[in-house]
């Protein structure tokens, strides 16, 4: 059933999540271009919750969405 109180902890989560490796080590996810996130589908995203975390935000900028994540950043 879904949860509204625990999507919204979601998204803050996925707003506030960093990459820990690679070429983008330290940014957010949604400073990430979106063409890193088309490469990594055609790669095949990481196992486990960074690779979710990195395929809703694909969904997220695909559908150019990232104006509603934003806000959600903690400064």
């Amino acid at each position: 059933m879904f949860n509204p109180e625990e999507a919204r902890k979601e998204l803050i989560e996925l707003a506030n999540t960093k990459m820990y490796y690679g070429k983008y080590k330290g940014k957010l996810l949604i400073q990430i271009p979106e063409e890193y996130y088309v490469w990594y589908k055609g790669k095949g995203f990481p196992d486990g919750k960074l690779g979710r975390q990195m395929e809703q935000m694909l969904e997220i900028k695909i559908n150019g969405l990232e104006k509603l994540i934003y806000p959600l950043v903690k400064k």
